[in-house]
């Protein structure tokens, strides 16, 4: 219980922290046109296999749940049909053009970052993949978080010393420390996030997308706390 003589003061600190990323995640889809629909589908899931084994040669493992760490992974996330259309331009409508097409959406995750070149050249000399983007992320338990939640609540104290040193006082001791909103807030946004750059894939002379874009993109790590302090009473009359 607080002391109902004294003085609370309540702030929000806050601490930013740019470090590497720890793996890339690569969007792809692998696409194809033929005549019928199995067709379609025939030729997507060979694109598929000849990718997959591209990066099986490079070290490369299908994702599972013991494999989420290793340097290189895939996973085939979906798989879609439609019937192509194609732009007339004399009535401007999109007309049927008998042909079926279908498209696998491939995630390929990166650890090693030194598979970066050749997985570009991979990705660059397949016509029928194309690259949607290239995000990168850091672990949610990588060392660099503690460092940077520590450096909040380091700045809520020296923000609530700022404030108890304008009225004239000290701090007692802590009432409350926690994640930005949880105090009562209305503000709920979360304590700690993390900002993922993404690199769009690259592209030749303005048309399709030819090799990403796979340098290393430094994350910003963001802590965001809200503390509550004890603070020996003050006379206004007195300031």
């Amino acid at each position: 219980m607080s002391d109902p003589a004294g003085l609370l003061v309540s702030v929000r600190g806050e601490a930013r922290r740019m470090v590497p990323p720890d793996y890339a995640l690569v969007a792809a889809t692998i696409a194809s046109s033929r005549g019928s629909k199995a067709e379609a589908v025939r030729a997507a899931a060979a694109g598929l296999d000849s990718l997959t084994a591209d990066l099986a040669a490079r070290g490369g493992v299908a994702l599972d749940a013991g494999s989420g760490r290793r340097p290189l992974t895939w996973s085939a996330q979906s798989v879609t049909t439609f019937a192509e259309r194609a732009h007339d331009e004399t009535t401007g409508q999109y007309r049927l053009t008998g042909q079926m097409s279908a498209a696998v959406a491939v995630m390929i995750g990166v650890r090693a970052f030194g598979l970066l070149d050749a997985l570009g050249g991979v990705l660059a000399a397949r016509e029928a993949v194309t690259v949607q983007e290239v995000t990168w992320h850091v672990d949610w338990d990588s060392p660099a978080w503690p460092d940077v939640r520590a450096a909040a609540v380091q700045a809520a104290i020296a923000k609530g010393r700022d404030y108890a040193a304008a009225l004239g006082v000290s701090l007692r001791g802590v009432e409350h420390m926690a994640d930005a909103g949880l105090l009562g807030g209305g503000n709920t946004e979360s304590g700690f996030t993390g900002r993922y750059a993404m690199a769009r894939a690259a592209s030749r002379g303005g048309e399709e997308p030819d090799a990403p874009s796979l340098d290393p993109v430094p994350q910003e790590l963001a802590a965001i706390v809200e503390a509550r302090f004890t603070a020996d009473g003050v006379s206004l009359t007195a300031h």
